[in-house]
């Protein structure tokens, strides 16, 4: 459910890559209206505050909802077994749903 016309992250998953870092898939919903309000990015957020990684939203959504984009490459520090997406409105900021992910030992 949209929180107020904020971005909401509905879904998440990471994929740990052979050298250690992952890749994560986000599904975003939000109110875009064009250019003047859209999720602008989504953001890795480690239980300490700390921003893992992030994918940067090029363009409204307006006429996808939601919408799923991945972003590879992401470091996860040692220890760090859960961590949370959010997502980014280029008016409301950071107000949506958060989701967390479980972050798999290395096998």
């Amino acid at each position: 459910m949209e929180a107020g016309g904020c971005a909401d992250v509905v879904a998440a998953e990471a994929t740990r890559a052979d050298d250690g870092t992952f890749a994560f898939s986000v599904t975003v919903r939000s109110a875009d209206t064009g250019w003047d309000k859209y999720a602008d990015r989504w953001e890795v957020v480690a239980p300490d505050g700390a921003i893992l990684g992030q994918r940067v939203l090029a363009h409204p959504h307006e006429n996808e909802q939601p919408f799923t984009r991945s972003q590879s490459g992401i470091a996860i520090p040692g220890g760090v077994d859960r961590v949370m997406v959010r997502a980014h409105d280029s008016v409301t900021g950071f107000c949506g749903l958060e989701y967390p992910v479980e972050i798999a030992e290395a096998s």
